[in-house]
């Protein structure tokens, strides 16, 4: 069983006197920024001068420095730019400013896990990681909730680096849902395989196939897109909230008694045995080696031939007309 903790055990007495630069105010680091500054915690955001982040972070009230001042100036830095960044902009902008005892705090531990970045021996290494987006983060705490996270430590130097994670935490809102303790290993495999083979891959292969499937049979697209995406959030909202137990108890006799004799012919051995594939390319470093070499060779635009392909695919365009529809005043993708 993993150890948790919740808002009452926790203070924010080890970093009340601290320094935190947030590095990059991005979804996730402007929200965290803001919910650590709202708790009454001194909080310094790091961006590059001029860029429209150094204008938004300003408008949101907060100290905004050039990064390797804003990590001169800190006892914690908490990096929340993207991780392909992450390594050159750590070599460059952080790594030679750092100071004994400061702590170096992450919310995915991607670049720490497979050293692609290599902090010194005389630092705290900490992981704090919401299980949601950024603008989610931020919203839970203003309604005085918050987003579970996850807890990690990778070096203890000063012998409170848990201490300041769980603090960080707090700030963050996220100990008011509960906190659970993991390792930079376990939280990068598992939210890697998670992203590949169920919440973004698995769900939009999915998702995708089934609806091709009804479309190549005389269906509408329409039609076939209520029935294959549109209404799998109100299934995922019951299984979030009651579990899939729970789900089928809440879904018609029909609908239960088709998922529950249907769904191993879908998802099956072959599937499993993929996943096992996927799962192993992530522990061996495989995917990581595979997405970097990409990255510094194509960038951003690495993802341009997915995502045109798929902006051009039936299922997109009826979205769109169906989306309007459903909320003209709202902007469609």
């Amino acid at each position: 069983m993993a150890k948790t903790w919740h808002d009452e055990e926790l203070n924010l007495d080890s970093i009340k006197n601290e320094i935190i630069s947030v590095i990059g105010y991005g979804i996730q680091g402007a929200a965290q920024a803001s919910n650590l500054k709202d708790s009454g915690l001194n909080v310094i955001v790091g961006a590059r001068r001029g860029g429209s982040s150094w204008q938004k972070a300003l408008d949101d009230g907060h100290q905004v420095l050039e990064i390797p001042e804003a990590v001169e100036q800190a006892d914690i830095i908490h990096v929340l730019i993207p991780d392909m960044e992450q390594p050159k902009l750590y070599e460059e902008q952080i790594k030679p400013y750092l100071k004994d005892g400061n702590a170096l705090g992450f919310s995915h531990g991607l670049v720490i896990n497979y050293e692609w970045v290599k902090p010194p021996e005389w630092v705290d290494v900490i992981m704090v990681a919401p299980k949601a987006p950024g603008r989610r983060v931020r919203e839970l705490y203003l309604d005085n909730f918050g987003t579970p996270a996850l807890i990690a430590v990778q070096q203890n130097y000063t012998s409170k680096a848990l201490d300041r994670a769980l603090s960080i935490a707090k700030g963050l809102g996220c100990a008011r849902a509960g906190l659970l303790q993991t390792t930079f290993k376990e939280e990068v495999e598992t939210d890697l395989f998670g992203e590949q083979a169920d919440l973004c891959g698995g769900t939009a292969s999915l998702i995708q196939n089934s609806f091709e499937t009804l479309v190549q049979s005389g269906y509408q697209p329409e039609v076939a897109y209520f029935e294959c995406l549109h209404e799998l959030k109100l299934i995922v909202d019951l299984i979030q909230q009651y579990g899939i137990k729970g789900m089928y108890n809440r879904v018609s006799e029909t609908a239960r008694y088709g998922g529950l004799t249907r769904g191993n012919r879908i998802i099956n051995s072959t599937s499993r045995n993929e996943m096992e594939k996927i799962l192993d390319e992530i522990k061996s470093g495989q995917f990581a080696e595979e997405w970097r070499q990409i990255y510094n060779k194509e960038g951003k635009q690495s993802f341009d031939k997915y995502l045109d392909k798929l902006s051009d695919h039936p299922m997109e365009l009826a979205g769109k007309r169906l989306r309007f529809m459903m909320w003209p005043d709202k902007i469609i993708e």
